[in-house]
């Protein structure tokens, strides 16, 4: 096997086992923090998960370009198993925790470290050829959210199995082992001589250098804003699917349905329409993507049974599997070689951003419009993003 297929293997699993550990505590976050921290206030528990939930992110935000210079300077793969090695130690330690603000100063230490997919991303972009790099990063992108899918489903069963505490432990060893992997089987071809020869430029330049280059601030403006309108109205779907009727002893059965099929078709159609890019152009996969996208999320505001929103979740997860990965692929095209870990490091930052933003002005905006309202909102950002996106890139392709 050619070693960039050896090393998008290898790196699909450790995606997958990354992101299912990620998202194993998701289901239990609010019951941990009564059961075990001692919380016992509904409002004060929910105030604790959201700072905890964010923390993650806010963080990730800050430090993610720092690790992208870095990794242009030593290397890939130190960078992808200093990400994996620290979570899995700062995973585990979750499960010592005696308070919430244990919890939250280890979710902040979680998101300064954290950069294992970006890291993939980078060291599986540097080794593919160019005319296979759809196919690479739609796969790649398969594998993080085949563990998104489950992760809360594994979660949620072994906390009923063994207790919250243990999950932090398995999810740490899970970690663990994606890095042990990573170690062993990743090869990267990088030369660090001429790595070290190369002038240093400091965060602030190297992103201004990236910025001249006219396709990057339009690509990591669109990451921003695809993250912005996906995840909006994502935190309010089980209060919209309780109003479908749904019987409340299957409430909770039916809300992880919803969400899961999303990521389930998201899985599915990434590396097919990855590997389509590679034929027709990135550029008019990004565009059937962003207004398809668009297009789905119209009828959600209008359903009547579970049944229909099922539906149309899962042609929306179709979409968004040439979202993320496309935006990938076109960052490596445009990004000269030596600076892609920088690209990708903001890139991530873009992401945290909009991960951070999206439900919290989703939940602000859920008054006024309602959630059907945010569904609607959202397909008018995404369209807004596509036509935005087509006639920019337009104007900066090269004559």
């Amino acid at each position: 096997m050619q070693r960039w297929k050896i090393n998008l293997t290898v790196l699909w699993f450790g995606n997958f086992l990354v992101m299912a550990g990620m998202t194993m505590i998701t289901p239990f976050l609010s019951l941990y923090l009564k059961q075990d921290l001692g919380l016992t206030n509904e409002h004060e528990i929910g105030v604790w998960a959201g700072l905890i939930f964010a923390a993650n992110f806010v963080t990730s935000f800050l430090f993610q370009p720092i690790w992208g210079k870095l990794s242009d300077r030593y290397g890939r793969k130190i960078m992808l198993l200093r990400s994996g090695f620290g979570m899995a130690i700062v995973m585990a330690a979750m499960g010592f925790a005696q308070t919430p603000l244990h919890m939250l100063l280890l979710r902040m230490a979680n998101g300064i470290i954290s950069g294992f997919s970006p890291a993939a991303v980078s060291l599986v972009s540097a080794g593919t050829p160019k005319e296979r790099m759809g196919f690479a990063m739609g796969t790649l992108q398969s594998g993080g959210t085949a563990g998104v899918i489950l992760g809360p489903f594994l979660g949620g069963l072994m906390a009923d199995s063994f207790g919250f505490r243990p999950i932090f432990y398995i999810t740490g060893s899970l970690l663990f082992i994606a890095s042990v992997l990573s170690w062993i089987m990743v090869r990267e071809n990088f030369d660090r001589s001429a790595a070290a020869k190369a002038p240093e430029v400091s965060i602030v330049k190297g992103l201004r250098e990236l910025l001249d280059i006219p396709q990057i601030p339009v690509l990591l403006t669109v990451t921003l804003l695809i993250q912005f309108a996906m995840l909006s109205p994502m935190a309010l779907i089980p209060l919209y699917v309780e109003k479908l009727n749904v019987p409340p002893e299957t409430l909770g059965f039916w809300s992880g349905f919803v969400g899961s099929v999303t990521a389930m078709s998201n899985m599915i159609c990434s590396p097919l329409l990855g590997r389509l890019g590679d034929k027709i152009g990135a550029t008019r996969i990004l565009l059937i993507s962003l207004l398809g996208s668009a297009v789905m999320f119209v009828p959600q505001a209008f359903v009547g049974t579970v049944g229909e929103l099922l539906v149309w979740r899962f042609m929306l997860g179709c979409f968004m599997g040439g979202l993320i990965p496309t935006v990938n692929a076109l960052l490596r095209k445009y990004t000269p070689d030596g600076k892609e870990s920088r690209a990708f490091g903001f890139n991530g930052s873009a992401l945290s951003l909009g991960n951070m933003l999206g439900p919290v002005i989703g939940g602000a905006l859920s008054g006024p419009f309602g959630i059907q309202g945010l569904f609607i909102l959202s397909a008018a950002l995404l369209f807004a993003t596509g036509v935005w996106y087509y006639f920019t890139m337009a104007k900066a392709r090269p004559s």
